[in-house]
């Protein structure tokens, strides 16, 4: 009788899945990443305007599919990013499971521009205010670092800034914990020209992992380029991980040193290399953007 007491209340709560043609107005799509569509839409229940995002089924059940031999349940994004609070991150409602069982994520709809966009064109708003964004993306990593998670995809495509000129970091599907069996060789995930080169080669991964791809992103934030020649295929990624990155203030003469020695560090080959956490990367990007006001 014990035995079967402890069973029952060990049971899962009945999941209420969502009707999302009944629940939401779809305006218009937004966004497609490689596992997920996101709609700007009208959430009747929340009455306010929101970002729908709909995970692929396959394609979660693919990534997920990775990691069943874990001892510990990896999170789906929905149950990470509800918990994330800070000014830089997107702000996420509610999630749940569709009709059609897929994972979704209701969050707050971000009116702004993409920062693949604004490198791509460096334009006013990118050259004005580009320290600043770099810090606040820097100040959001930090804080999920803070809350002991892995981001694996850190890169421009990922991060909006918005009408206000705020920068949110924005995705979390790649997302695991930053414990030692998730840290373990084998697992790579991520986009192809940010991973960093134990990624790549299946080695052990810890966070600095994400402070690699987040020197990537400052790199491309003042040159319009990558710090490597080549292809964006992870094939082409492959064939240069063991030469060193170009040189920024050889590319953009007029930088502050402090700055370019900074996303320079970050951007070592060898993990031990780089810097340790986040916060110390930052400390000199902020004392920097602290200079210019």
């Amino acid at each position: 009788m014990l035995k079967f007491l402890k069973t029952l209340f060990k049971r899962k709560p009945k999941i209420n899945k969502v009707d999302i043609e009944s629940r939401f107005q779809l305006v218009s799509r937004v966004g497609q990443g490689s596992m997920s569509k996101v709609w700007r839409a009208v959430d009747r229940r929340l009455e306010k305007t929101v970002a729908l995002k709909v995970l692929d089924f396959e394609k979660t059940k693919r990534l997920d599919s990775r990691f069943t031999h874990m001892k510990s349940k990896k999170p789906t994004e929905g149950e990470i990013a509800i918990k994330l609070k800070h000014p830089h991150i997107v702000e996420t409602y509610e999630y749940g499971i569709t009709t059609k069982d897929e994972q979704f994520l209701v969050m707050e709809f971000i009116e702004g521009m993409s920062l693949a966009y604004l490198i791509d064109v460096q334009n006013d708003v990118m050259k004005k205010n580009r320290l600043r964004i770099i810090v606040e993306l820097g100040e959001a990593i930090e804080y999920f670092h803070r809350q002991n998670w892995i981001h694996r995809d850190i890169c421009p495509r990922n991060v909006m800034v918005d009408t206000k000129l705020a920068t949110k970091l924005i995705d979390f599907g790649l997302v695991v914990p930053n414990i030692a069996e998730y840290q373990a060789p084998g697992n790579r995930t991520g986009t192809a020209t940010y991973m960093a080169p134990e990624l790549i080669k299946r080695q052990k991964t810890d966070q600095r992992i994400d402070i690699f791809a987040y020197a990537v992103t400052c790199f491309e934030m003042y040159t319009k380029e990558l710090p490597w020649p080549g292809g964006e295929t992870l094939e082409a990624v492959v064939q240069h991980i063991n030469l060193p990155p170009k040189e920024l203030r050889k590319l953009v003469p007029e930088i502050d040193p402090v700055i370019a020695k900074t996303i320079m560090r970050g951007l070592a080959l060898q993990p031990q290399d780089r810097w340790p956490t986040m916060g110390q990367m930052l400390q000199p990007l902020r004392e920097a953007l602290h200079k210019t006001k």
